[in-house]
């Protein structure tokens, strides 16, 4: 089993990271996009967007 985390470009939206956190938590990725937001908005700022940014330049495509 491959322990590397990979984009789902084919269901994401903007890279494809929401998607693949969901793929490989199992959880919804509707949830894994409203909990990126929310704590970008409320706690992290640009750090989160930063953060995004970075996972889905430095994941496996």
């Amino acid at each position: 089993m491959n322990n590397s985390f990979t984009l789902d470009r084919r269901n994401g939206k903007i890279m494809g990271v929401c998607a693949g956190v969901s793929n490989r938590t199992g959880l919804d990725v509707t949830l894994i996009r409203v909990a990126l937001v929310l704590l970008t908005l409320c706690a992290l700022g640009p750090i989160g967007v930063v953060a995004y940014l970075l996972a889905g330049w430095l994941a496996e495509g």
